[in-house]
């Protein structure tokens, strides 16, 4: 353990307290996202709400860190993915049934992200190992696979199933909004700097803005900086880095339990309020 390191220890906050204030933020993003459609909810719940997701990333890489069983930790977090991407799977084609009148149902596969992200890191810690051939299987494998299935979408025959395994059991990262290649690439370089956590924050906040206000830059046309406040405001997730340097290194007490069951729970709870909601202003 390095000298910055130890410097904060015993201050700051532990790793559940980071995630119950990850999770409030969540709540907040996802309020503003289901309910958005009544006008009555302020954009300032997603501009807090955007900090959620790398506080949550910035938890998983210290759980696959700390965990004494990584097959069980990744278990866990990959089944869940399934389920929340078969479900969503199931309203892009089976399920129209369950979509809001208004076109609307939650896109919500940040999971699918982290699966990938752990196998990569798994790759890194076996390949530091000297176990090299896992170690680059394991990193070079979910990173070119979107490539490799390209064929298997372009296919009437197979692009139906390639979906499915898409959105579950072998999702792919350039594939996922929620998240995906930029996401996860922004976790891998904050693992390799796990042992330097200002060097770490002070990353994290530049990749975060560079890449998400360039985007904007880019992809915005015409582009003036209001945008950056009214619909590309995802570069506000780099402040999450100051809450990330207040991380103490210690557990923390609270149920583990929660936070893998609260995601998915809360996701389609407020998904059923807001067709409520949806139902009653329209009737």
């Amino acid at each position: 353990m390095n000298e910055e390191t130890m410097s904060i220890k015993g201050k700051g906050l532990t790793d559940f307290q980071l995630k119950y204030i990850a999770m409030a933020l969540m709540v907040l993003d996802h309020i503003e996202y289901m309910f958005t459609f009544t006008g009555k909810i302020p954009i300032w719940f997603s501009w807090l709400g955007r900090l959620s997701a790398p506080l949550f990333l910035f938890c998983i890489i210290q759980g696959f860190i700390h965990t004494h069983d990584r097959k069980q930790y990744f278990i866990k977090i990959y089944a869940i993915a399934i389920v929340m991407g078969l479900i969503q799977f199931s309203f892009y084609n089976i399920g129209h049934f369950m979509v809001r009148p208004d076109g609307f149902f939650p896109q919500n596969m940040m999971l699918s992200t982290f699966t990938i992200l752990l196998v990569i890191l798994q790759g890194i810690d076996w390949c530091q190992h000297k176990k090299w051939v896992k170690g680059l299987l394991a990193i070079i494998i979910p990173s070119i696979l979107p490539f490799i299935a390209i064929p298997f979408f372009r296919t009437k025959q197979t692009s139906f199933i390639a979906n499915l395994l898409a959105f579950s059991f072998v999702p792919l990262h350039s594939a996922i909004a929620d998240g995906g290649t930029a996401f996860i690439a922004m976790g891998v370089i904050m693992y390799l700097l796990r042992n330097h956590p200002r060097a770490n924050a002070i990353t994290f906040f530049i990749e975060n803005i560079a890449l998400y206000i360039g985007e904007a830059v880019v992809f915005i046309k015409p582009f003036n900086v209001s945008s950056l406040f009214t619909e590309a405001y995802e570069w506000m997730g780099a402040f999450a880095a100051i809450i990330m340097l207040m991380y103490n290194g210690k557990r923390g007490t609270g149920s583990k339990k929660l936070f893998y069951w609260f995601y998915p729970l809360h996701v389609y709870i407020l998904f059923a309020l807001s067709w409520l909601v949806y139902i009653l202003i329209h009737k």
